[in-house]
């Protein structure tokens, strides 16, 4: 697992699916298990968790799961992390709609920033 420290959060990278569960020390996490997670049959077109973004458990703090094997292109690496990067900013703005627009806007940030970070480790 790769742990990259962010500002508001944790990106957590891995070619693992499963690696999560480990990384976490937990076999069941908001409502997703490491036995569903091994009996998926996980590949680059199907995953049990492509991306997660949820807070650590019994924690405040959250992360943002990137499942690389899953970026198999720049345009779906792109979507996967903007997917995750929109479940992200909701947090950092407290769920608040008021600020629709800075939300698009820090995940769209994001976005650019965590594919810079993680192009390296597709090659």
């Amino acid at each position: 697992m790769i742990e990259i420290n962010r500002s508001k959060y944790t990106l957590l990278l891995s070619k693992n699916t499963c690696e999560i569960f480990w990384h976490l020390g937990e076999a069941e996490l908001h409502g997703l298990s490491y036995k569903e997670c091994i009996i998926h049959k996980n590949t680059t077109q199907s995953a049990y968790i492509a991306g997660w973004c949820n807070y650590y458990p019994n924690s405040d703090k959250f992360f943002v799961f990137i499942n690389l094997s899953r970026c198999t292109s720049d345009l779906e690496t792109t979507l996967l992390i903007n997917h995750e990067m929109i479940h992200a900013a909701l947090i950092v703005y407290n769920w608040d709609l008021k600020h629709e627009e800075q939300i698009v806007t820090w995940a769209e940030q994001e976005t650019r920033e965590i594919f810079n970070i993680i192009k390296p480790y597709l090659a």
